[in-house]
């Protein structure tokens, strides 16, 4: 025997009773505490978010300016290896005339040095030059030994080999030839060179003309 039911639709509620308002009410609550909860959750995110933008963004800007302080060190560093020190001025100086007027007086009074030099020699024949010649150098020596001390420059014999290490003095060796590579250079000395140690020329008495280097003779 089957069971049958049946549903009396006159028993359903028409009009509101206390239980269904509260139940509304309830559910009105619930929805409001939903709404609520989601706008926290939604403003929480949203300031996280802002947060998180701007702690990333300052260390970005704290790099650029580390780059940027960088490049100026190097910009200085790079103006400091181009900036060299200016070279030093090269200075003359000055050389008066009076002390070589001076030899060239001594040279003409003991040797007729000026004389000898002035003269036409094509008007002489070689052993007339000759004799002159030797008139010349005893006085020359002569000058040469009272007035000034001379030393070589090298104390090897002419034409042998010699070596100049790394860091010669320039100015007292001169190179000639083939001149190839750097220091320590090998060769043969053509010329031992000459140094002046001392210097004994005689004072001028003021008013001197160191010009006239040979007076005009008038035999009376």
């Amino acid at each position: 025997m089957k069971n049958t039911y049946t549903i009396d639709l006159t028993l359903m509620p028409t009009t509101l009773d206390l239980w269904h308002v509260a139940l509304i009410a309830s559910i009105l609550v619930l929805a409001l505490v939903l709404i609520i909860v989601l706008l926290s959750m939604l403003i929480g995110m949203s300031r996280r978010a802002r947060q998180s933008r701007s702690a990333t963004a300052k260390p970005e800007v704290k790099i650029v300016e580390v780059e940027k302080i960088v490049e100026v060190e190097r910009i200085v560093e790079v103006e400091k290896i181009v900036q060299a020190p200016a070279p030093e001025p090269i200075v003359l100086k000055e050389s008066t005339p009076d002390a070589a007027l001076q030899l060239l007086g001594l040279l003409q009074k003991e040797a007729r040095f000026i004389d000898f030099i002035k003269e036409d020699m094509n008007a002489y024949g070689d052993a007339d030059i000759g004799i002159a010649a030797r008139v010349v150098h005893e006085g020359c020596n002569k000058v040469i030994n009272e007035y000034f001390t001379l030393e070589t420059l090298r104390t090897e014999q002419e034409g042998s080999k010699i070596t100049l290490a790394k860091g010669f003095n320039a100015t007292e060796v001169r190179l000639t030839g083939n001149i190839v590579g750097e220091a320590p250079f090998t060769g043969t000395l053509i010329h031992k060179g000459w140094q002046v140690s001392d210097t004994r020329l005689p004072k001028l008495t003021r008013g001197h003309d160191a010009s006239i280097v040979a007076t005009a003779e008038v035999e009376l």
